[in-house]
């Protein structure tokens, strides 16, 4: 029978930030720093609309995936099992097939290549993965040490490119933008004639996150201790010596008394701010200044559709417009950029199907304690060791695997929003339960991914494989 303690008094604002810039980071690198700025290069700005509604949509996801963690204490997925068990062979499947194409850490070694000339970039992403793998396997719990590099990454490299974009665009780019929020581009209205729909579904699924990413927002929250998460444990480092201790992967009730639902509300209000201003907020900001940045930079240059070369056009061009030193600066900036997403991705996604593959052997157990941080560890090298063979095959080309992961990635956010919605209908109790509103919206959201990830999927496989 699980304990049931008093929901915790909140916490001031300032101490709650963190998980947010998790999640916020691991978009950086695919949506905003690849895609968006990919497809304004080659198609204007008429598509910032997109950028929008897709960080939008991903606002209300996120806060559903908390709301189920900040009530009972444990991930989304430890709820998802105990009304869906077979869920937990979907999430495991999809979350390495989805992020395990090394796309962004190619992109990363590619744009670093570009700046110390070496040609064969497959090799540094080698590095890079093993560099990752050291990375998560320090520090004294794996949560902390990842807030803490993301806050001083995004600290430094984000306002480097804000300043860029504001100093080399112009005017008439900021009015192509402002038009193109709404929808209006060049010529067109919402999508230009020529652009793929994969490509622009797999920038709108990158929007913030993407995919089962989403979910780990519970995990990150629960360790944060958000709500009744304080009552959680969290994964120590690999080579911490707490390293071998066995946790609890079920969370805590409350009583749903009236002081506890008075607590809940004022958690909500103070997490509903802190992911609108840095998750929403600042993920807009960014996507909209990189996008007007590689606008304003490569925009109807040759050559632009070919991987992620603009991205280094766009390191020449600032270069020239500038000073040489500062468009080898924003190369490092983007390169370090993008190495930060793939240090997330990896932590993210080991943590997901650490947490699936622990409740499947937890399955059936009285004392209901595993060690978590050995099955973290056999995901996060699993997944360096498949990337390296990937890399070692000579499949590395970082725009292809990014699209290709990424439109997976959107019929799997089509999925665990069914599954969410379905857990917090059922599970959490009436007083916690969304809204209508709220419900509305997540069924537009539903709709919306399903009917882009059937569109997709209907013209780039079973139109061309079976009919």
């Amino acid at each position: 029978m699980r304990e049931v303690k008093l929901f915790p008094r909140p916490v001031s604002l300032r101490k709650l930030i963190g998980p947010s810039f998790v999640i916020l980071a691991l978009g950086l690198g695919s949506g905003e720093v690849i895609l968006w700025p990919y497809l304004a290069s080659n198609y204007g700005l008429g598509i910032a609309w997109g950028a929008i509604l897709g960080i939008t949509f991903q606002y209300f996801l996120n806060m559903e995936i908390e709301r189920y963690a900040l009530v009972k204490g444990e991930s989304v997925f430890v709820g998802i099992h105990k009304i869906f068990k077979p869920a937990i062979y979907w999430f495991i499947v999809s979350t390495f097939i989805g992020f395990g194409l090394p796309g962004i850490v190619a992109a990363s070694a590619q744009v670093m290549s570009s700046v110390i000339g070496i040609e064969s970039f497959k090799w540094v992403a080698i590095v890079f993965l093993f560099s990752i793998g050291l990375i998560l396997s320090t520090g004294k719990t794996v949560y902390g040490m990842m807030e803490t590099l993301t806050k001083i990454i995004l600290g430094i490299a984000v306002p480097f490119l804000f300043i860029l974009a504001i100093f080399i665009s112009t005017q008439t780019d900021w009015i192509a933008l402002m038009h193109g929020l709404i929808g209006k581009g060049e010529g067109f209205w919402f999508l230009p004639a020529g652009i793929s729909l994969t490509t622009f579904l797999a920038a709108f699924a990158y929007s913030g996150a993407g995919g089962n990413l989403n979910l780990t927002q519970s995990i990150y929250i629960k360790e944060k201790g958000y709500g009744m998460g304080v009552y959680s444990q969290k994964i120590a480092s690999l080579f911490s010596k707490h390293d071998g201790t066995e946790i609890v992967l079920d969370g805590t009730d409350c009583a749903a008394t009236p002081e506890d639902v008075s607590r809940f509300k004022k958690w909500w209000k103070l997490i509903s701010i802190e992911h609108a201003f840095v998750f929403w907020f600042l993920g807009l900001i960014s996507m909209t200044f990189l996008m007007i940045l590689s606008y304003a930079t490569t925009h109807d240059l040759a050559g632009n559709a070919q991987g992620i070369s603009f991205v280094i056009k766009e390191g020449l061009i600032i270069g020239q417009t500038t000073y040489p030193f500062i468009g080898t600066l924003f190369l490092i900036a983007v390169s370090v950029m993008l190495f930060q997403t793939q240090l997330g991705i990896m932590d993210s996604t080991s943590r997901i199907m650490a947490e699936n593959l622990a409740i499947k052997k937890l399955h059936g157990k009285k004392d209901g304690k595993i060690n978590l941080a050995k099955l973290y560890y056999s995901f996060v090298w699993a997944q360096i060791a498949f990337g390296i063979i990937l890399f070692l095959f000579n499949i590395y080309e970082p725009k292809t695997l990014i699209i290709l992961g990424a439109v997976i990635n959107a019929f799997a956010m089509f999925v665990h929003l069914a599954l969410v919605f379905w857990l917090n209908h059922t599970i959490l109790p009436k007083v916690f339960r969304p809204g209508w509103v709220r419900k509305t919206i997540l069924g537009i959201i539903f709709i919306f991914f399903g009917i882009f990830s059937f569109f997709v999927l209907w013209s780039n496989v079973i139109k061309n494989w079976f009919i």
